[in-house]
């Protein structure tokens, strides 16, 4: 749009709709048959067994026998030799790796097969994301990333129409939501609940609606469901059980493998040979040849890691077409084609039908009755934690190469970029990443990348600080302030720190620096957890004030005539802390006042010797010995640290458990800090430990998790709201993915937990509340990783010890969102680190001319080529959540910047690769509503996810 496009709404969830037509690539089918659609394709995750660089290179093969450049080679092969055959490819990290290395006319051969449809793109992120454990913040950013480079490469007809995600271990309502939004048709998907499929099965609702979110509304209030709703399919990968949705899942039918790695025997088409098998062949393949609810099946044609001689696979499956379609000479009435999921789709639109509706979503994941897929919401929850700070980083950079501007990129520290972030990020979210289902070394591997990112990021970062402030001072990243290591804020005795807000709101926020003045003692927890790696004896607390989209510098000096006032320390167990807002655990705004207890637990894990299951707890797998967890200590020791900042309640529990009770002076929110580890395992037990707070709210068995940490969903003990649940895990089987926080409440009261990673929990009792924090296993789950889930490090050789904090709020139920949704950004903030301090530096600066509503959140700032910046906004409640923030809010977009002037916005989808504007996607009706049709997007409604690209000038520029 033109420059004076200035104010935009922005409403309850966003709608951002594409359809891209297809070209008549599509093979013709036949309306009064069968039509088997073939569709030829590899799965190659982006790291699990194997690293990513050993998977692309094909090295390593005594782990796993793969190599992604020689599919890609040899798909592109063996398409050119017949028009007629498809494939279909999903992972973008590993396709750019192999573009990039492939000589001019090679890639002009590919984009031929591209614009002829021979060569499909599905999904298109940078990855195939876990479902379960990601953040939407991340999600969004690299599928833009994967999409953006499909789109710059081949145009239109590289831009993928479906989602696919056939691998991740149960599938969550936001991630369809935005794919809707990213213009997706229809949604893949391959694992669902074993008792699910068998409904569906019997319900013939294998293709169903999903309706991702009740939050968006048009002008005239009513929902706009029918244009957003992907169609979405189960291609369901478990073979323990009787045929479902479809009994190959994404692999092949069983005896119709032609891979390097099958066993099947080819089809032999020589009637002079003693073993032609070719009517046997035909046979088999027309007895699974079934009907569902339109005239027309889908078949997935490969698996992990299949096409590194796809001659073996095309020249079979060239085989089997003729075959078949030769038998309908005598009256068969099945028709087989090569096909993509795109064709697929389009002709089941054109079967202008209803489709089933599903409001809720697919977790949790059980293959059978006892292998339920819940420990994977908390396994390697260092390596959880870590990619969500990465993400915090990573917004800071990208948000400060805008506002420093060229400079930044290469500055008085050298060069810097916040590219090798961006794709290190976006391989973790890969659902074998931040899921915590991969082998140690590539565990390992991810956190490598993303640290090797954040120094790339550094030094953009102090390029950035040194253009805005003009001071050229060496900066300090301290990036180990959770367990008081600093180097610079110990040894010295005068030095500044600059506290970055990456939020377009104004923040206060409490700073903890390692000194060795007399201030608050380091706890004993951490100085067992940080060894050799610091020498502090004491914190320096304070309180700090940061502008929006900004920074402040503060000043600290060891004072010369005397130390401060020492904090109060006592050690007996306390009666209560208590600050203006809270007293342990009373609201005193709000009069209210609740029972609470907690304590730490553990459960058993499952070793697979047991007489109803041989299913032990692993990476993937939660399964508790006993419903009962162990309580660690019944009592603490405790001491109590009081100053005029923080009141704190340092409990141990046991030499692998402890804890600090933490009240800020001016905090709504009382802070949990845990610490576990190492985990013993003398007694050859697998440890799940968790905590557990146990409430007076009177909860009727109910509680709520958030999504991918946007919208929330009701949960209820033992129940599925679209199917009757027999329940035979009871622990595992009504634990739940939390991103960022769950809550418990009642008529009068909500205890919100906002949480700083991706955990599984549940309300097992009513009143209750439990999270996981931790787990060491000794067997493996028999998913395929071949590993116990048993973490040890350099520095933790006895077993990895993981900190992490809880953050709980009190409140009336109706304005519970008001605190609640602060709080969890708030809980991702990034402080940059401490640097030397120089005279006539500003000691404030913020990128905003005024803090946004509270309901919007600036989402992304990055810079997208040398002209524009992507941003996006988003309008963070959810509906009717909030009594004041859930009402649509304006935005004046050329008011935003104080150093950047708007010239010109350009509006785009959620994953900025189409615009606006020109989306067109198909609109799916439930089976109670109007038929399907196609539908163009227009602007009858006020998104929530407000995308665009902007062009600006520099209002106060640095020297570039």
């Amino acid at each position: 749009m033109a420059a004076g496009w200035q104010q935009l709404a922005v409403a309850p969830l966003f709608f951002l709709l594409l359809l891209l037509l297809l070209s008549g690539s599509c093979h013709a089918t036949k309306p009064n048959m069968l039509n088997v659609h073939l569709v030829p394709h590899t799965h190659d995750d982006v790291g699990w067994l194997k690293t990513v660089d050993q998977y692309f290179y094909g090295d390593r093969n005594d782990i796993q026998h793969a190599g992604v450049q020689y599919i890609l080679d040899s798909v592109v092969d063996q398409l050119l030799k017949n028009p007629d055959r498809r494939f279909i490819y999903v992972e973008t990290a590993f396709f750019y790796r192999w573009w990039k290395r492939q000589s001019s006319g090679e890639q002009q051969t590919v984009k031929q097969l591209v614009n002829e449809g021979r060569l499909e793109f599905v999904n298109g992120g940078w990855c195939m994301s876990d479902e379960a454990t990601t953040h939407y913040s991340a999600v969004v950013d690299q599928m833009t990333m994967g999409l953006r480079f499909l789109n710059e490469t081949f145009g239109p007809c590289g831009r993928p129409r479906v989602a696919w995600h056939i691998d991740p271990f149960g599938h969550a309502r936001e991630h369809a939501s935005m794919f809707a939004q990213m213009g997706y048709d229809g949604f893949f998907f391959g694992r669902l609940d074993y008792q699910d499929r068998t409904r569906r099965m019997l319900a013939q609702e294998q293709e169903l609606l999903w309706r991702a979110s009740d939050s968006l509304r048009a002008a005239n209030g009513r929902p706009l469901h029918r244009n957003i709703d992907p169609l979405t399919f189960a291609l369901d990968k478990n073979k323990k059980n009787p045929p479902g949705i479809l009994p190959n899942g994404y692999n092949p039918p069983e005896g119709f493998c032609w891979d390097q790695s099958c066993d099947d025997p080819p089809i032999r088409d020589d009637p002079d040979l003693e073993d032609y098998n070719v009517d046997d062949v035909v046979m088999r393949f027309l007895a699974i040849a079934t009907a569902y609810k339109t005239n027309h099946i889908i078949m997935t044609m490969g698996s992990d890691f299949q096409y590194e001689n796809a001659n073996l696979w095309y020249k079979n499956l060239d085989k089997l077409i003729r075959y078949v379609n030769a038998r309908q000479g005598n009256g068969s009435r099945v028709n087989v084609v090569y096909s993509t999921p795109s064709c697929y789709l389009q002709e089941l639109h054109r079967a202008n039908l209803t489709w089933a509706l599903k409001t809720d979503d697919f977790f949790p994941y059980a293959d059978s009755a006892h292998d339920f897929w819940t420990g994977y919401f908390t396994s390697r929850p260092a390596l959880k934690r870590y990619e969500r700070v990465s993400n915090s980083h990573l917004q800071t950079c990208n948000q400060l190469e805008v506002l420093g501007g060229p400079v930044s990129r290469n500055g008085p520290f050298g060069e810097g970029n916040s590219q090798t972030m961006k794709k290190a990020m976006a391989v973790a979210q890969h659902h074998d990443a931040v899921s915590g289902t991969e082998k140690q070394h590539v565990a390992n591997d991810y956190a490598r990348r993303l640290a090797d990112g954040w120094r790339h990021c550094q030094v953009l970062v102090s390029n950035s600080l040194a253009a805005l402030t003009g001071s050229s001072a060496k900066r300090i990243y301290c990036d180990n302030l959770n367990i008081s290591v600093c180097p610079l804020t110990e040894s010295s005795k005068k030095f500044s720190v600059s506290v970055y807000n990456p939020l377009a709101r104004p923040v206060t926020w409490p700073v903890r620096l390692p000194v060795n003045g007399t201030v608050v003692p380091v706890s004993r927890a951490t100085r067992e957890v940080r060894k050799n790696r610091g020498f502090a004896i004491n914190e320096l607390v304070f309180q700090v004030q940061a502008p929006p989209l900004g920074f402040s510098t503060y000043s600290v000096s060891l004072l010369q005539d005397g130390p401060p006032p020492a904090a109060a320390t006592k050690h007996r167990a306390p009666t209560a802390i208590q600050n203006k807002v809270f007293t342990l655990l009373s609201n005193l705004e709000t009069g209210q006042s609740i029972s609470l207890t907690q304590n730490f637990y553990w459960y058993n894990a499952s070793d697979g010797n047991n007489s109803e299951s041989d299913q032990p707890s692993g990476a993937y797998i939660f399964r508790p010995n006993s419903s009962t967890p162990f309580v660690i200590s019944q009592r603490a020791k405790t001491e109590t640290v009081q100053n005029s900042v923080v009141q704190e309640v340092r409990q141990w529990f046991a030499p692998w458990v402890s804890q600090v009770v933490r009240l800020y002076s001016d905090s709504r929110a009382l802070e949990l800090e845990w610490t576990v580890g190492p985990l013993p395992i003398d007694d050859s037990l697998g440890k799940e430990v968790i905590t557990r707070l146990d409430t007076s709210i009177k909860t009727c068995e109910m509680f709520y998790t958030d999504s991918n940490g946007r919208e929330v969903l009701q949960r209820k003990k033992d129940f599925r709201p679209t199917w009757n649940l027999k329940q035979s895990e009871p622990i595992a089987g009504n634990y739940y993915p939390i991103n960022s926080r769950a809550f418990i409440k009642d008529d009068k009261d909500q205890l919100t937990v906002v949480t700083d990673r991706s955990q599984g929990g549940g309300s097992i009792h009513n009143g209750s509340l439990e999270i996981m924090l931790h787990r060491r296993l000794l067997y493996d789950d028999v998913r395929g990783v071949a590993e116990p889930l048993n973490e040890t490090s350099a520095i933790f050789p006895e077993g990895l010890v993981v900190r992490g904090r809880l953050l709980l709020s009190l409140e009336r139920p109706p304005a519970a969102a008001d605190a609640h949704r602060p709080l969890a950004q708030e809980a991702r903030r990034w402080l940059p680190g401490q640097r030397c301090w120089s005279l006539g530096q500003p000691r404030r600066f913020s990128g905003l001319q005024a803090a946004l509503p509270p309901a919007v959140h600036l989402l992304t700032l990055t810079q997208w080529d040398g002209d524009s910046v992507l941003l996006r906004l988003e309008h963070q409640f959810q509906s009717r959540e909030s009594r004041v923030n859930s009402q649509p809010v304006t935005v004046n977009l050329q008011k935003l910047f104080s150093t950047l002037e708007v010239i010109g916005v350009s509006e785009m989808n959620l994953s900025a690769n189409q615009w606006k504007d020109e989306m067109i996607r198909f609109a799916w009706t439930p089976q109670t509503g109007m038929h399907a049709r196609t539908h163009k997007h227009t602007h009858t409604h006020t998104p929530v996810y407000l995308t665009g690209l902007l062009r600006l000038n520099c209002l106060v520029c640095t020297d570039q």
